[in-house]
């Protein structure tokens, strides 16, 4: 096993594997931020102020001791801080956002002893005699596991993904304990629905930890996308594949966001070719990939090609739910209010007897989702300024009390996909002509 450019090595941590362990690592995050609140309070009350609870919990030092624990614990923890960072960024202190947004490219790795020990009970002790070269220390870490360059004795060069000891087993556990701490430290609004957040990620990542099922995805997506010149995907080696490893070709590329730099043109090409896979998966693949991380995409400037990766988050539509999905979007191209209406009945995001007030509210933020598609022509993701508007309406909407059902699991993860493509498209500074994309999928 090599050790060739080893990143920081401070970053090594050993991933806590016994439920018991996971469970007292997390009541002792508690007890430090309460000891904080009490010390932080104390110094307060005898400057003569009276010190806010949430302001005592929002200290660097509580913050930056949660972004850690998460990082430390992986898993279903450092999940949930991901999405968080994703999904709330807006309705946190900037501190807290700051601080999760790291655990999106950011996790500890396993140290060598704790990986040569999943690695030999997944190989056997005997390992290495597959390998002519094998990284020890890892090109990527994330929140299941962590991935290894590695090159066989029969010439292949491989990106070897291998799972962090025990976190299948200790998804929902985790969850439990982190939604105690959320909910009690006060570190989020009390108007956030913390318990569907942490129940979807847990459901995501019971997806995620099964490699067999990413090893079957990433092969129909291969499938899927074998003549599209836009995309390549890795290869599955089977012979080297188990439960908690999955063996692929490596694809070399680099960074999706540091195209940021390149010329306009290469910027609008690439938020082209992912608004139009986004659209295809739903409407003609019927099979999307609905984890948005920035990580999952890179780019080759050699080839011009899109590189695609992790395929552990994925769901298959039904023709019938794909075509409630369909009615909704050629609603919003038509400014068709009623039928607009019918199809959210149909999903699920409304019931029937919606008061006329809070239909208006409703249909009101939908006409702003819907005002890029029905104006068509060239969209600049720099400027348009549409989430700010749509955050602006939805607080009024809060407002208002307006009742909009939580999203059905599968309408979640489609937002979440059109939502990360929106935000990358955002930070590219793309400008994308959309009458080509809308003619093809209306």
């Amino acid at each position: 096993m090599n050790d060739q450019n080893p990143p920081d090595r401070k970053r090594a941590a050993r991933v806590p594997t016994g439920r018991f362990s996971r469970m007292a690592r997390t009541g002792g995050m508690a007890t430090a931020l309460a000891g904080n609140v009490v010390t932080n309070g104390g110094w307060e009350l005898l400057r003569g102020r009276r010190p806010r609870l949430q302001d005592l919990l929002m200290t660097p030092s509580n913050v930056t001791r949660v972004a850690d624990h998460l990082a430390n614990m992986r898993g279903a923890a450092m999940k949930a801080g991901q999405l968080l960072s994703m999904e709330t960024a807006d309705m946190l202190p900037p501190e807290l956002a700051d601080i999760l947004a790291r655990l999106r490219a950011d996790a500890q790795f396993m140290p060598p002893a704790q990986l040569k020990k999943v690695l030999a009970a997944n190989w056997g002790r005997d390992f290495l005699r597959h390998f002519k070269r094998f990284d020890v220390h890892p090109i990527a870490a994330a929140s299941i596991g962590q991935v290894h360059r590695a090159q066989t004795r029969d010439g292949r060069d491989l990106a070897i993904k291998v799972q962090y000891p025990g976190i299948r087993d200790s998804i929902d556990s985790d969850m439990r304990n982190l939604g105690l701490i959320l909910r009690r430290s006060g570190m989020l609004p009390a108007s956030f629905d913390t318990d569907r957040l942490l129940t979807d990620a847990a459901a995501q990542l019971h997806e995620e930890t099964d490699y067999a099922r990413e090893a079957a995805a990433l092969n129909r997506f291969r499938s899927h996308l074998a003549d599209d010149p836009d995309f390549v995907l890795p290869v599955v080696h089977d012979d080297l594949s188990t439960c908690d490893i999955l063996a692929m070709g490596y694809v070399d590329g680099r960074s999706i966001e540091s195209t940021v730099g390149m010329d306009q043109p290469t910027r609008d090409r690439i938020a082209t070719a992912l608004i139009t896979l986004t659209l295809r998966e739903l409407f003609e693949l019927r099979d999307m990939q609905t984890d948005p991380n920035f990580a999952n995409y890179r780019y080759q400037p050699d080839t011009g090609q899109i590189v695609l990766l992790d395929f552990g988050a994925t769901l298959e539509f039904a023709p019938d739910r794909v075509d409630i999905y369909r009615a909704l979007f050629n609603a919003a191209l038509s400014g068709d209010d009623a039928a607009a209406w019918d199809a959210m009945i149909a999903i699920g995001l409304v019931d029937s007897d919606t008061s006329d007030t809070d239909r208006a509210h409703i249909l009101r933020l939908f006409g702003i989702a819907a005002e890029p598609l029905r104006q068509g022509g060239t969209l600049d993701f720099a400027t348009c300024g549409l989430l700010a508007r749509l955050r602006h309406e939805g607080l009024l909407l809060a407002d208002e009390q307006v009742d909009i059902h939580a999203p059905p699991t599968d309408t979640l993860l489609l937002q979440r996909k059109v939502l990360g493509c929106y935000l990358l498209a955002e930070r590219l500074g793309a400008k994308v002509d959309l009458d080509p994309i809308l003619a093809r999928f209306a």
